[in-house]
């Protein structure tokens, strides 16, 4: 039985962030200095729909304790924060 490729992070970010301009949006890499944790990538799609988006590889690719601190604390002030490992994880972001 044939072993099934790594897909590597940095091939999800891409194709998130050649999806997101397809549509029309901005898919900005953030760099927060001094802020272990902060996302990876903030999106705006047309309409003025703003996500906060953790890039992590599909295979054992999870929230660091960093990260869930600041996932949580942006979803209670209203924000939409993602969580993408795969192509299904941005087909389901992208249609909301």
């Amino acid at each position: 039985m044939a072993k099934k490729p790594v897909v590597k992070e940095a091939a999800v970010e891409r194709e998130l962030f050649d999806r997101v301009l397809d549509l029309g949006g901005a898919c900005v890499k953030v760099r927060a200095i001094g802020h272990r944790g902060f996302f990876d990538r903030i999106i705006v799609l047309p309409g003025g729909r703003i996500i906060f988006v953790e890039v992590k590889r599909p295979r054992g690719g999870r929230w660091g304790p960093h990260q869930r601190r600041y996932a949580d604390l942006f979803l209670v002030l209203g924000a939409e924060v993602a969580l993408v490992k795969k192509s299904e994880d941005i087909d389901a972001l992208l249609k909301k």
